[in-house]
């Protein structure tokens, strides 16, 4: 994080002290940098400025109304999986002719709200939600806008777990069967085809997959177009990693520029759907050492922040670089850090070497996707609160929960 330094041995986010944060608020707590998050933006607009284009901020990476603001006050669209997502977005002030939705899963109340929205497009990804959408397009009386998402069968040389363009995966339509999925979309007389959608993995490093699933997608635009079905836009997915450990995130202007070579004298517009590499790197999570338990074989630091908080490491056993907040002199010691869940794969990073004290705060860098988007209450844990800051300005964007708002919807029975 670039917003992140050290000031006499403390660490700051832009202009405020992390410990006043821990004092003021508590801990587990989630941080966000505007300036980070502005620049992530502004990095994509000025990459892709040479083809007409819009950006679609995926929401499930974070999805806070004042981040979801920020960015539709800069002028992002957003992709979203869910109504949940989409009530979000309109909650935040984004417009709705800018969103696209994704998810295999659709319900007819998703999509009776998108279509009263009116979003910008329906990514499909089977026949029977196509006829479904059709269905519920035609009982509220409106059009629904359709583009279908295909699976280009590119291999992402991601995780497994975020693998979502092989053709084993649960996501889109096969490349090959897309043709009569378009022809039977234009047969179909409550859905308007406006476009094509791919999205092929997440924390994409190396930028071929994402230029080769851009050409396979092309080639069929250009199939369908003689067969007389013409697209507005072209959707390429998003994708494009960020560096948690030692990874070179591939050139966003290098994409750029490869795309621009594509599109020229194309017709189509061009969306995009980034969400990690638009927040990741933005975002951190702090947390404070509760004990220091030595071991025969190695050493735990035990922090208030667990699995339910940052669910990643258990999940993908992702990495997260953790820094002391505080810089001691003392000789620094191999830890394991381990949150109080009761499970052997609550952890947050293993054989890291610090130098820290029983009370130390630890910073967790890289925690801005997929963190407080996918915490959870296990453990009946209140989830933590986040905070945005502004240079020096310091602003609550979510409060902690707390254990009654835990149990507000439960009930005892007689």
């Amino acid at each position: 994080m670039k917003t992140l330094h050290r000031i006499d041995g403390r660490l700051h986010l832009e202009g405020v002290a992390l410990d006043t944060l821990a004092e003021r608020f508590g801990t587990p707590l989630y941080i966000y940098s505007r300036q980070a998050l502005e620049a992530a933006y502004r990095a994509y607009a000025e990459a892709f400025a040479a083809t007409p284009h819009l950006i679609c901020y995926a929401v499930k990476a974070s999805s806070n109304l004042a981040i979801l603001s920020l960015f539709a006050r800069l002028g992002a669209g957003f992709d979203i999986v869910s109504g949940g997502e989409l009530a979000r977005v309109l909650a935040a002030g984004g417009d709705p002719g800018k969103v696209v939705f994704s998810g295999v899963g659709k319900t007819a109340d998703e999509m009776r709200a998108a279509l009263d929205a009116g979003i910008l497009c329906f990514n499909v990804e089977s026949a029977s939600e196509l006829h479904r959408l059709n269905r519920v397009a035609g009982e509220t009386g409106k059009i629904a806008p359709v583009s279908f998402r295909v699976n280009p069968d590119v291999d992402p040389k991601t995780h497994p777990y975020i693998s979502t363009g092989l053709k084993e995966n649960k996501f889109g339509v096969p490349i090959a069967d897309a043709p009569a999925l378009y022809r039977l979309a234009a047969s179909l007389p409550n859905l308007r085809i406006t476009g094509i959608d791919c999205h092929i993995g997440s924390q994409l490093i190396d930028l071929s997959p994402l230029t080769d699933a851009a050409d396979r997608v092309l080639a069929l635009v250009d199939s369908l177009a003689a067969e007389g079905i013409a697209l507005h836009h072209i959707d390429l997915g998003g994708g494009v990693g960020v560096r948690y450990r030692d990874e070179t995130p591939p050139d966003l202007a290098a994409y750029g520029r490869a795309l621009a070579a594509r599109f020229a004298g194309r017709q189509e517009r061009l969306l995009l759907e980034p969400g990690r590499s638009l927040v990741g790197n933005a975002g951190l999570l702090l947390t404070r050492i509760e004990y220091l338990k030595p071991g025969e074989d190695k050493h735990f630091a035990i922090v208030d922040a667990a699995m339910n908080d940052l669910m990643r490491p258990a999940l993908y056993e992702a990495y997260h670089e953790i820094v002391a907040v505080d810089e001691r002199p003392t000789q620094a010691k191999r830890y394991d850090i381990v949150g109080p869940i009761c499970e052997t794969g609550d952890f947050i990073g293993f054989a890291r070497d610090l130098a820290i004290e029983e009370g130390d705060l630890l910073a967790l860098l890289s925690a801005g996707a997929y963190g407080m988007s996918m915490a959870s209450n296990y453990n009946s844990r209140p989830r933590a609160a986040e905070v945005l800051i502004d240079k020096n300005e310091i602003h609550l964007i979510r409060e902690r929960e707390t254990l009654d708002s835990l149990m507000a919807g439960e009930r005892l029975v007689d």
